[in-house]
């Protein structure tokens, strides 16, 4: 426990079972709440996709990276039309899908009507990306 803490909580070996009767009593999660945590606590955490209403229309830039390669300067610059990049990922593999320069998921090419699309298939969580 941090020393700045303001909360006085009585210490106990951290067997359930045991725990003193001055704490508040739990229930049973009923819609997925972590055990444990007092009713009232987690009602307040929850969130809906109203509450995110007024971050809707900020911009952000979205990205998919088919692959990546090195290539030097004077390769670069003989270059044309038709001109074939090879890249380091294989056909078939899972493409990076960035938001705002940070991985955020993984995905799909897919074609809709005539145009290239990405289909997510894994969402990356922090510390995941490696």
């Amino acid at each position: 426990m941090s020393e700045d803490s303001d909360l006085d909580l009585p210490e106990f070996d951290g067997d359930a079972a045991e725990a003193p009767a001055d704490l508040p009593a739990t229930t049973a999660p009923a819609s997925g709440e972590p055990s444990g945590m007092p009713a009232t606590l987690a009602d307040e955490d929850e969130k809906s996709a109203t509450d995110l209403t007024p971050v809707f229309d900020v911009p952000v830039n979205v990205s998919a990276v088919l692959g990546k390669t090195h290539i030097e300067l004077h390769s670069l610059l003989k270059l044309q039309a038709g001109s074939v990049v090879e890249l380091e990922r294989k056909v078939g593999e899972a493409i990076d899908i960035y938001v705002n320069d940070r991985l955020v998921a993984r995905g799909e090419v897919v074609v809709v009507e005539d145009r290239l699309g990405v289909t997510m298939t894994e969402i990356i969580k922090d510390g995941d990306a490696a």
